[in-house]
Formats: structure tokens, C-alpha cells, sequence
């Protein structure tokens, strides 16, 4: 293109020459010289102008917006007081704060500065990666009320909207880059400037979130997208997918790239990695084997890893820790400050002498397994679920108990008939080493994880009967089943670590009969 322009150019100074005849043309030869010496300058000029100016766009600090006016308090600041005074941080994922309504992962500046207004009025403190890290370790905070911001992506917004904010309230947060795309695509992504600038105030620090491979790409023949990240990727010049250990060297390459960008840029080395698209690794083709392997890549370099999306509640707590994942809330354009307040209390860890008899608190309850629209009353007999369902279940505030390790469950239970019905009681709910009790009209039978034959699953004859009294006592070291006063079953630990078999529990019941007999939980009282 540039060699068209010198020729059209020189075409035109020749056409001049012409016109003016010998003189002219006497005359002309000095000037077509210096035209062809000035096009020849701007040549070789131009790449290094079009470097400059792209160099340029690539550290830019753009001005940042004034914070939005503050409104009044925010409502719902009682719900987030009525949390338990001496609990884990919650930690919040956020993508964008800006002026665009058009995607839910944008908040506005005006919303933003309204919830952390809230947080600040709730007693809430943030802390700084460091500070999270260290609490995973020792699970000591530095305040009852604490929560880590994070903000995937690194979209510019965090420079323009958001510090201004953070600055207000004297807060910080964590930004996770993605750091391939720094610089790149202005002015959706920050700028390497901005970044410095950002870690230079001390309210932000950063974090791992690829270099690269925060992208959708082919899987398979079809041309179907997942993450790049969590699935091995189609080869379409060689009609296979990737092995593992190519896998294994792409992934590895671009965590250690991102390291080696945050490293290079004068910033502390990071702690923590975010996966993208929060994508959970038994949804990827991955299988087993490949999803070990990842984690391995990923606990070589880092202290933990957060999602969105877990396949169990993993809230920070000692569970997370010794999973060394955590489990994000997100935030989106639709939060209120009211609405994160309440949830941030649902999140709060409750100690299981503030249970408190939990049937008596319907909206303590998640009704699990695929029983859409069937409330945790069927589990007392207060309702019916649908005619073809034939088992229901539900866990009691799966977050707030992730990390319970000791207490005791008291339940009475009647409505067994036969060997049609049935309830069954979970403990370690959630953890890595459940133990599942199952009581009918005859027996009673503990079932823990992993097992598979029937022989392994201590078992015991009860006296027949619709009703039962059961006692559950849960530690690190064992589960111990009594019923109606007469021990029944135990169930020793097998050498892990108690944070690994911490979890709360869930109650089912069973109707398998043509009839419509289903068993019910009197009551139901946590020590």
C-alpha cells in the first residue's frame, strides 16, 4: 500500500514537470527529488509512527470519573447486622463497573458506590489478598465483618469507575487480569499504565486470570465451544482432539505466562487464580485424570483457586482452604445493596448451637435433586409433592454449616410404613466424606462415602415400628447412630483431615409404595 502512494505521488509531481516544458522540466528535477526524498522518509516513518501510536494506546491513563453522588443509607443494613458477629470473610465477584446497561455483569458506578456504602454501614471491612490468603491459612480475620471484592477480566472500568469509589470509601479489592489482553482492545481492557497506577494507590493488587486462554474455542468435529481453559481443544489439521499432555503444556505455558507478565510489571507475584468463565470441571471433557492434572498444575503455583460455581458449597472457611477452592457470590447490574446484604447473611457461617430447631425455619431449607417447586414441608408432612415423585430432599443452609465439624442431631420420625418409606439423615453434608443414614419401620442402615457393597454398611434391626427416635453425634473421628435410645451404627474416619469431612446435614424422606404414605420428621433439634 505504502509503495502505491509513492508512485501516485511521484505520477503527479512527473504530470506537473510536463506541463511547464523544458524550463519546467530544468527546474522540475531538484523538486521531483526532494518529493521522492520526502515519500521515502515517510516509509520508513510510518511503521515506527503506527508502533508509537499503538504503543501509546496500550499504556494511556485515562481520566478517571468523579464518584457518583452519594444517596441515603442503603436499605437492609439490619440484615447484614444480624449475621453471626465472628465469621469467615465472604468473597464477592464482580466483572465491570460502568455506564453500559447492556450486559448484567456491568454494575453501575451509582449502584457500586450505593453497596459499598452499605458494607461500610454493616461494619464490613475489605481485605487485601494478602490478608484472604493468610485467613485461608489461619483462619484468623482481622475484623468480625470482613469481605474480599475481586473483579475479574480487567476491564477499564475498575480504573474509571470503580477505584474512584473505592477511594471514597477506603476500601481495596483485587483485580484478576487476564493479562494477554492488557493494553489490547481500548478501551474495553486496562491499560499496563493503569495497572501501575492502580497498585501504586494501595487499594488494588492483582491476580492471576490466564494470560490467554480466557476464550471460548472447538471441542470436537462439530466445532462446538467450551473454555479453553478446562477443555482439551479440537486440532482440526489433524481431525483429533488434544492430548493430554499437549493439554497439560498449553495450560502450564500460559499460567506460568501470566505469572511471568504480573512478575515483569513490578507487581508481587500472584497468590490466588480465578477460573474463567467460573466453569466447573465435572461439566468439561476433561474426565478424571485431566482434571487432576490441572488441579496439580494449578496448585503448583498458586494457594487457591476461586469460581463462581462449585460443584458442592465451598465458602471461605476451613473447607475451601483444604480443597484450596472458594466459592465466590456474584455480583451483577441487578444487585441491590439491600439484596447483597441479605445474601452476604446467608453466606455467614452459624455456629450449630444457633440452629436453633431448624424445621421450624422453612426458609433455612433447599430442597436438592431434580424435585423443582417442592418445599422443605414435605419433609414434616405439612405438604404433598407431586403425583410420580417418589423422594425428596433438602439441605439446612448448606453455606452457613460448610464447616461443621462437631454437633449432634436429635430427630423423632414417624409415619414409617413397611418397607415402602423411609427417611434418611445426611451428615458431613457437602464435604468430601458424607456419611448417609437410612431409617424405615426395621432397620436402620449408615452408608458411608464411597461405598459401594452392601456388606460395608453397618447395619441394624430396629423394633418395628412408625415411629423411631434417632440421635446422630458427628466429630472429626467418627459418626455414632443410636435409635430409640439403643446404639446402632458408628463410622470411623479413615485418617484425612477434619476440615475435609466438615459439612452440616440434609433430611429426605422416600415413597416408593403405590400408596400415598409418606414419613415425616416430627421434630428435629441441633446441639
Amino acid at each position: 500500500m505504502t509503495a502505491d502512494v509513492t508512485a501516485d505521488a511521484t505520477a503527479d509531481v512527473t504530470a506537473d514537470v510536463n506541463r511547464d516544458g523544458p524550463r519546467g522540466r530544468r527546474h522540475g528535477r531538484p523538486l521531483v527529488r526532494a518529493a521522492l526524498g520526502l515519500l521515502t522518509a515517510a516509509v520508513v516513518v510510518l511503521p515506527f509512527a503506527a508502533a508509537w501510536q499503538h504503543d501509546s494506546l496500550r499504556r494511556a491513563v485515562a481520566e478517571q470519573a468523579a464518584p457518583p453522588a452519594s444517596g441515603a443509607a442503603a436499605d437492609g443494613a439490619a440484615d447484614a447486622k444480624a449475621a453471626p458477629a465472628a465469621g469467615a470473610p465472604v468473597v464477592l465477584a464482580y466483572h465491570d463497573v460502568g455506564p453500559d446497561d447492556r450486559s448484567r455483569y456491568t454494575v453501575s458506578a451509582k449502584t457500586f458506590d450505593a453497596q459499598l456504602r452499605a458494607l461500610r454501614d454493616a461494619g464490613y471491612r475489605t481485605l487485601s489478598t494478602r490478608e484472604f490468603t493468610d485467613f485461608l491459612r489461619d483462619g484468623r480475620t482481622p475484623g468480625p465483618r470482613t469481605v474480599y471484592l475481586t473483579f475479574d477480566d480487567g476491564t477499564h472500568g475498575l480504573w474509571t469507575h470503580a477505584d474512584p469509589v473505592l477511594a471514597r470509601y477506603g476500601m481495596t479489592a483485587a483485580a484478576y487480569l487476564i493479562t494477554g489482553q492488557v493494553g489490547t482492545h481500548r478501551p474495553y481492557y486496562l491499560t499496563w499504565a493503569e495497572v501501575e497506577r492502580m497498585a501504586r494507590s494501595g487499594r488494588w493488587d492483582f491476580q492471576a486470570h490466564t494470560h490467554l486462554s480466557h476464550e471460548r474455542a472447538p471441542v470436537d468435529a462439530a466445532g462446538h465451544e467450551r473454555s479453553a481453559f478446562t477443555n482439551r481443544l479440537w486440532r482440526p489439521d489433524e481431525g483429533r482432539v488434544e492430548t493430554r499432555d499437549e493439554y497439560r503444556s498449553r495450560i502450564a505455558a500460559d499460567l506460568d505466562r501470566t505469572v511471568r507478565d504480573l512478575v515483569d510489571h513490578d507487581l508481587p507475584r500472584p497468590r490466588l487464580f480465578a477460573y474463567p468463565f467460573s466453569e466447573r470441571l465435572d461439566e468439561t471433557n476433561l474426565g478424571a485424570r485431566g482434571a487432576d492434572a490441572l488441579l496439580a498444575i494449578l496448585r503448583e503455583r498458586f494457594t487457591a483457586t476461586l469460581t463462581n460455581s462449585a460443584s458442592r458449597p465451598l465458602p471461605a472457611g476451613p473447607r475451601a482452604a483444604a480443597a484450596r477452592q472458594v466459592q465466590r457470590l456474584e455480583v451483577t447490574r441487578d444487585t441491590t445493596p439491600a439484596g447483597l446484604l441479605r445474601e452476604m447473611a446467608r453466606w455467614a457461617p452459624v455456629a450449630p448451637g444457633d440452629a436453633d430447631r431448624p424445621l421450624s425455619h422453612p426458609a433455612h431449607w433447599e430442597t436438592t435433586g431434580d424435585t423443582e417447586g417442592v418445599g422443605p414441608g414435605t419433609l414434616t408432612g405439612d405438604s404433598r409433592p407431586p403425583r410420580g415423585t417418589d423422594y425428596v430432599s433438602a439441605a439446612y443452609r448448606s453455606l452457613a454449616t460448610a464447616d461443621w465439624t462437631t454437633y449432634r442431631l436429635r430427630a423423632t420420625v414417624g409415619g414409617l410404613h413397611g418397607t415402602s418409606n423411609g427417611v434418611g439423615i445426611t451428615v458431613r453434608a457437602g464435604s468430601e466424606h458424607p456419611v448417609a443414614l437410612s431409617v424405615g419401620r426395621n432397620t436402620a442402615s449408615l452408608t458411608p462415602s464411597g461405598t459401594d457393597a452392601a456388606s460395608d454398611r453397618p447395619t441394624c434391626r430396629l423394633d418395628p415400628s412408625a415411629t423411631h427416635r434417632i440421635a446422630v453425634a458427628v466429630t472429626p473421628r467418627q459418626v455414632r447412630v443410636s435409635v430409640d435410645g439403643d446404639p446402632c451404627a458408628t463410622v470411623r474416619a479413615d485418617g484425612w483431615r477434619s476440615a475435609e469431612g466438615a459439612g452440616g446435614f440434609s433430611l429426605s424422606v422416600r415413597n416408593s409404595g403405590p400408596e400415598q404414605r409418606w414419613p415425616r420428621f416430627a421434630s428435629l433439634t441441633v446441639e
